[in-house]
């Protein structure tokens, strides 16, 4: 199988690639922090990950911001900021079409992608999110696999590149709430690789267990295990692995554990007058469980531009409120399309979440306590490769990477 593997190289937004004759795997751990690895890794629990921090590299890159799912699962298969790939959250208000609407389809994908480019190249590529909403920026433009765990089973060849998909991989489409949604993107991964089927992948997990499991959790404990347990067989099979993860979380909870929330259309209404203010909240998803809709960064549209500065210098000295740009200062700091934010955006604290108001977000759907993510307190996160890096990719590292490095480190960096 290795003398059929490509080693054309490629290039794409401004990067060239030249993969190896073995089977590639990058994997995004969604929602992991790198407690969670800290952690699981202390109670013995992470063999194969230890093996790789030991025998390759392990350090920590900075995510884009907002540090949300789609943003920067698009920045990984893209190797760019959202400034440049164009999604700049899960959820925007669409000025042309007055209305808000989910950014998951490809049509808002400003960038060509490193998978789309490594199957023109020749390499069998493979994406397997856990989420549907990914599937299909993931694969634009793309020949290849592309499925999710959440609708495996209603995967066909003619649209997804593979059908019967449950046999091949040996497990039935899991509960997209639970830890086996991940676990199959992964067992996905090594089934594709066994059989032939791809040696170029792109393995997106989802962040339920994040969401409702502190790191100690029992819990979270076993499905690290697990998850742990399949990146051994990818190594097994001779991939060269890279992981990474899109966001980090963190608790989001007053002292008595209730949900710590600023409800900032509220707020704004209540010192300015009802009314010239509609708050977006980019989290938004259809996975409800997960975050209520509710994160670390929201962005707000005024009806009156006249009163941006003084609206931005109000909110700016608010408690809980760490960060508030105009557009064009976003676009430089936070390195934003310019024409998909608001006219400001407004970043939280570590233990603060950012609302719209209550009647926005049902807090009765969460699964447990509120964990969410999306500000600066879960931009950074953890970079793990399964080999060494070579001398340039080594001063890189100790530089300034980002998440979005992690196909360039996997890759170019370990050969």
């Amino acid at each position: 199988m290795v003398n059929q593997i490509s080693t054309k190289t490629f290039s794409v937004n401004g990067k060239t690639y030249a993969p190896p004759a073995a089977p590639v795997v990058v994997i995004c751990i969604d929602g992991s922090a790198d407690e969670y690895l800290d952690t699981t890794m202390a109670f013995d629990r992470l063999p194969n990950l230890k093996k790789m921090t030991q025998q390759g590299y392990r350090g920590m890159v900075r995510g884009a911001l907002p540090s949300f799912t789609n943003v920067n699962n698009s920045s990984i298969v893209t190797g760019v900021t959202p400034a440049v790939h164009g999604i700049s959250g899960n959820f925007f208000y669409d000025a042309a079409k007055d209305a808000e609407v989910m950014m998951n389809s490809a049509d808002y994908l400003r960038a060509d992608t490193i998978l789309a480019a490594a199957s023109a190249a020749g390499r069998k590529v493979a994406v397997v999110t856990a989420k549907e909403k990914l599937r299909d920026i993931l694969s634009h433009k793309m020949e290849g696999i592309a499925i999710s765990a959440e609708k495996a089973n209603q995967a066909k060849q003619e649209t997804h590149g593979i059908d019967g998909v449950e046999a091949i991989v040996g497990h039935p489409t899991p509960a997209i709430y639970s830890a086996d949604a991940s676990l199959f993107v992964l067992r996905a991964g090594v089934a594709f690789i066994e059989n032939g089927l791809a040696d170029f992948l792109y393995l997106s997990l989802t962040d339920y267990m994040q969401h409702t499991y502190a790191p100690e959790a029992e819990a979270s404990l076993a499905f690290y295990e697990a998850m742990d347990a399949e990146i051994g067989k990818l190594l097994a099979l001779g991939a060269v692995v890279g992981a990474t993860a899109d966001h980090g979380m963190n608790a989001k909870v007053k002292t008595d554990g209730s949900p710590n929330v600023l409800f900032v259309e509220d707020m704004l209404e209540a010192q300015f007058g009802a009314g010239g203010f509609r708050v977006i909240c980019p989290i938004t998803d259809p996975y409800v469980k997960h975050h209520g809709a509710l994160g670390s960064y929201v962005v707000v549209h005024l009806e009156d531009q006249a009163k941006t500065d003084e609206v931005r210098k109000w909110l700016s000295i608010q408690p809980g409120i760490t960060e508030v740009y105009d557009r064009a200062t976003a676009v430089h700091v936070l390195e934003q399309p310019e024409d998909r934010i608001g006219d400001l955006v407004v970043l939280s604290g570590r233990d603060v979440v950012v609302g719209r108001k209550p009647k926005y977000h049902d807090l009765s759907a969460l699964d447990g306590t509120l964990r969410s993510h999306g500000g600066r307190y879960e931009e950074m996160v953890p970079m793990v490769l399964s080999h060494p890096l070579n001398s340039a990719y080594t001063m890189k590292a100790a530089g300034d990477p980002r998440n979005f490095d992690i196909f360039d480190f996997t890759i170019n960096g370990t050969n």
